[in-house]
């Protein structure tokens, strides 16, 4: 895909499922996510109060990024999804998504993730600390 002229972030609250949906499966995130599971996606979209997309602005707003978090607003926010299409990837939208994460929530409040083992290299670079002492209940299904 050749660079964008622009790219245009935004908080989407009622981001289409079905967008939601191709953008997992584009970036490679399908594989760990229900996406076969339309009313879960829609109640995974539903609940969270920070929905940040990315969108070419071309022809059509192709959506290519999403960022989908959980926060009070106050003190932390939890990203539970950071999607970029593979298209896409390399262009800056990740870290695009970031930025503009931090700009919606402000200066005091922290932001948190559990990346997938690939993409730890992206994040460090992106300036965020590591944390060693995180933990985990897993879900059943």
């Amino acid at each position: 895909m050749a660079r964008p002229s622009k790219v245009l972030y935004a908080s989407e609250p009622t981001l289409d499922v079905a967008e939601f949906r191709r953008v997992l499966v584009d970036s490679g995130l399908g594989e760990t996510r229900p996406i076969d599971d339309e009313a879960r996606l829609k109640t995974m979209l539903g609940n969270a109060n920070l929905v940040l997309t990315a969108r070419l602005d071309s022809e059509g707003k192709p959506l290519v990024g999403i960022a989908r978090g959980v926060t009070d607003f106050s003190w932390v926010c939890y990203i539970s999804e950071l999607a970029v299409s593979a298209s896409a990837q390399g262009l800056g939208i990740g870290k695009g998504l970031m930025d503009e994460a931090q700009r919606q929530l402000g200066p005091s409040v922290a932001i948190s993730l559990i990346s997938m083992p690939d993409a730890v290299g992206f994040y460090e670079r992106i300036g965020m600390i590591r944390m060693p002492d995180a933990f985990w209940f897993s879900r059943k299904h």
